[in-house]
């Protein structure tokens, strides 16, 4: 295939996940150092979604969708959900933003946005420094080197991470709004809020994509930026590069069959 495709992918704590708009691929390292791979054709696929607000809905369908197939193609694998420091983490956020909501101290909107950041920090700090941040950098140096045609670092413009900055914003104006509602109505305006921002983000986080020049774009890449720069990717060692580089290899094979077919 001479046209690169665009490629998305998930980290594991042992092994990459990569996928395309119709295939996955998954490689993990065994214990005994062996690479044992899988891939599939999906079944749902987001980029047949073309619809605005639900685009972004669509790929986190498509994304939860694959990892039940991952498991079982893969039952070694270890997904981020399964550390213990990660859970952990998202206990400790739950209880924290708890409190920061029933704070009366701060402005709504205050509140809001520090609730957001709160949430993210456990979750930063338990990925910092483990494996799961090692395959996130090899995850991000072979599809960044694939699409760029040139080594690259550990840092990708189209990770997860840069919707930080748009979620934190919308979540916030979201929720806002959703506390003015009844307070027998709060939690769904909440729950629609949350929902909202999330199609709200995406749109953005694609139009950051296709400007980034844009000050406005550059501003709002700042937070994923320096949280994969620091906390979330770390640099892979030569054999966690490897296993990236095989799972890219397997999806892009499947992918090659596809257009070929088309064709």
């Amino acid at each position: 295939m001479s046209e690169k495709i665009r490629l998305g992918g998930m980290a594991l704590a042992n092994g990459v996940l990569v996928h395309g708009p119709r295939s996955w691929a998954c490689a993990i390292r065994q214990e005994d150092g062996r690479i044992e791979i899988a891939s599939a054709r999906k079944r749902f696929r987001a980029a047949d979604v073309k619809m605005p607000f639900l685009r972004g809905p669509a790929r986190l369908i498509e994304a939860l969708a694959i990892l039940p197939l991952v498991k079982r193609k893969l039952p070694a694998a270890k997904l981020p959900m399964q550390s213990r420091g990660v859970v952990l983490s998202m206990l400790v956020a739950t209880v924290a933003v708890r409190g920061v909501r029933d704070s009366q101290r701060l402005r709504p909107a205050a509140r809001e946005l520090l609730s957001g950041l709160v949430s993210l920090a456990p979750a930063v700090f338990a990925l910092r420094g483990s494996s799961l941040a090692q395959y996130h950098g090899a995850e991000h140096i072979a599809i960044g080197t694939y699409e760029h045609g040139e080594a690259v670092t550990k840092e990708h413009e189209r990770c997860g991470g840069h919707l930080v900055g748009p979620l934190l914003a919308t979540s916030a104006l979201g929720n806002v709004l959703a506390g003015l509602a009844p307070e027998r109505m709060r939690d769904r305006a909440r729950t629609g809020a949350q929902l909202g921002a999330l199609a709200a983000s995406t749109e953005i986080f694609g139009w950051m994509t296709r400007h980034p020049d844009n000050a406005l774009a550059q501003a709002l890449s700042k937070p994923g930026h320096e949280l994969q720069h620091r906390f979330s990717t770390a640099e892979p060692s030569p054999a966690q590069l490897e296993v990236a580089e095989a799972a890219l290899r397997a999806c892009l094979e499947l992918e090659d069959d596809d257009h070929t077919h088309d064709t």
